[in-house]
């Protein structure tokens, strides 16, 4: 929780603080010419501050999605069953709910200015396969055919990575990731864990 200063004025977290400072610094310079230590200078903090928040520079970009990520693969863990699929709308609608404008969203936008494209994909690659891989594995769990499974899950998770991208590439105060992710459900509406499929199968799974 952020604390206040005497003005009354909400004095950011040193994490808010770095992701500031690091944007700050890809835009002036470039992402490869910009060094942790060059981000705890700006931002005020130690070395050691940084490594209590992030792992490396680029997962100061990504920090508030993989928290989302996070929570939603426990509970995916966490579901023993789910045949038609109400489960994963239900916690991958949770993931992108109320997601607020950040950093990521400000480099998704100046990517190029920042030198980040190639970063972004891979690190965006990474994200999506650790989603789909525990997806793939409820579904297996549910009892879909490995195959179906890898490719329901690889879609499902594709659909969450790509609202993100569209709600940032479209102006990050516009809409929200959720209306994204509803525009991604209705274009895989008759792969496995879509209504669609659901009324015509009698089951979540084609």
């Amino acid at each position: 929780m952020s604390s206040t200063s005497r003005a009354g004025r909400p004095k950011a977290s040193s994490r808010e603080t770095l992701a500031e400072a690091a944007c700050e610094l890809f835009l002036e310079q470039g992402y490869d010419a910009t060094s942790v230590a060059d981000i705890t200078q700006r931002a005020g903090v130690s070395r050691s501050s940084f490594f209590n928040y992030f792992s490396s520079k680029s997962d100061v970009l990504w920090s508030g999605l993989d928290d989302r990520i996070g929570r939603a693969v426990e509970d995916l863990v966490a579901v023993h069953e789910d045949r038609d699929g109400a489960h994963v709308r239900r916690i991958l609608s949770a993931l992108v709910d109320d997601f607020a404008p950040d950093s990521l969203a400000l480099a998704i936008n100046n990517s190029s200015a920042m030198g980040l494209d190639d970063e972004l994909e891979q690190d965006a690659a990474r994200r999506q396969a650790r989603l789909a891989a525990t997806l793939a594995d409820l579904a297996r769990r549910s009892g879909v055919p490995a195959l179906s499974a890898d490719i329901a899950a690889a879609t499902w998770a594709a659909a969450v990575l790509a609202a993100v991208r569209a709600w940032a590439e479209s102006g990050a105060g516009r809409g929200s990731v959720s209306d994204r992710f509803a525009d991604a459900v209705r274009a895989i509406a008759r792969l496995p864990w879509t209504a669609a499929a659901s009324a015509e199968n009698g089951s979540g799974f084609a």
